[in-house]
């Protein structure tokens, strides 16, 4: 049998009383992509080129999509988003799939979402990144280095390195910075984080006491790679919540060598105060200190400043 190989060289050559698949062939034929095939494996046969017409009909046609590029949502190929691939199956031309680069982006957005956590943060935060902070705006620079920093040494070294706490008025992007964190780190190493609005959290734990379940939802904080607990200094403080939840909770993070990392209104010794302080026990400056050891010696304290953007 004639090899296609030879039908391809002749596609130039005037041909009388060609059968309409044949026809159809020869012009897929000037595919370069077809022609390229052919030419890396001119052993399969005549035969088997015109049984699988419809394999190659779908490859011209899909890839012509391709290379005008509708868009991911738009895309017209049987499987949604994968570009053909022309494969020797045994003698006879078959076809495989992959993925395109843009479906490629797709599902790494979406184990990206999946590898970020959070609790009743905002939906922005989780999209935020290092290119969309201000980095020109006073009071800013400090911050954005020390995440960056942080983002650095963590890649290198996540049992070494320190957290980080970060102080500021309300409203200057504190939490966004921690979203960029977050989604750098999961971008770069696919690594795993957890981002808590304190006093939610803290009222949510006070009221699994009557399910049983503080132990569980504990656990997810204690065991997370890393773990942002936001705007803590916000929630009202009771003994309970400082000794048995967050004192159980920076302990095992401190024992297992997991950065945890802070925003807050407060800075060092603001927090200390506020640890200190409860309506049912008073003031308990011993307790207080010897939470925020957990926290002054475990992290870097960086003053964030700028515009109030809220």
């Amino acid at each position: 049998m004639e090899p296609f190989k030879s039908i391809v060289n002749s596609l130039q050559q005037p041909v009388s009383g060609t059968a309409e698949p044949e026809q159809i062939l020869r012009k897929l034929g000037q595919n370069p992509r077809i022609r390229r095939f052919v030419d890396q494996n001119p052993k399969i046969e005549r035969e088997q080129w015109l049984k699988n017409i419809t394999k190659l009909y779908q490859f011209a046609e899909e890839w012509s999509a391709c290379d005008h590029c509708p868009g991911l949502d738009r895309c017209p190929n049987m499987l949604h988003g994968f570009r053909p691939r022309l494969l020797n199956d045994q003698g006879h031309p078959a076809l495989s799939f992959t993925a395109c680069p843009l479906t490629e982006e797709h599902e790494a957005k979406q184990r990206q979402s999946r590898l970020i956590s959070s609790y009743y943060i905002p939906k922005d935060i989780l999209q935020a990144s290092f290119k969309a902070v201000d980095k020109l705006e006073p009071g800013r620079q400090s911050a954005l280095k020390a995440a960056g920093d942080f983002v650095k040494s963590y890649l290198e070294n996540p049992e070494a390195v320190k957290g980080l706490y970060l102080c500021g008025e309300f409203g200057v992007g504190k939490t966004y910075l921690m979203g960029a964190i977050m989604n750098r780190l999961a971008e770069s190493r696919h690594i795993a984080s957890l981002i808590v609005y304190t006093p939610d959290f803290f009222h949510e734990i006070k009221s699994a006491i009557q399910d049983n379940t503080v132990d569980r939802k504990l656990d997810v904080l204690k065991k997370t790679p890393l773990l942002i607990l936001d705007d803590i200094g916000a929630e009202t403080m009771t003994p309970w919540i400082r000794d048995e939840v967050l004192g159980s909770l920076l302990q095992y993070r401190m024992m297992e060598h997991l950065p945890t990392l802070y925003t807050s209104n407060f800075n060092y010794d603001e927090l200390e105060e506020h640890f200190a302080y409860s309506q049912k026990s008073g003031v308990e400056y011993v307790k207080a200190r010897r939470l925020m050891e957990r926290i002054r010696h475990f992290t870097t304290l960086v003053e964030m400043g700028g515009t109030n953007r809220r």
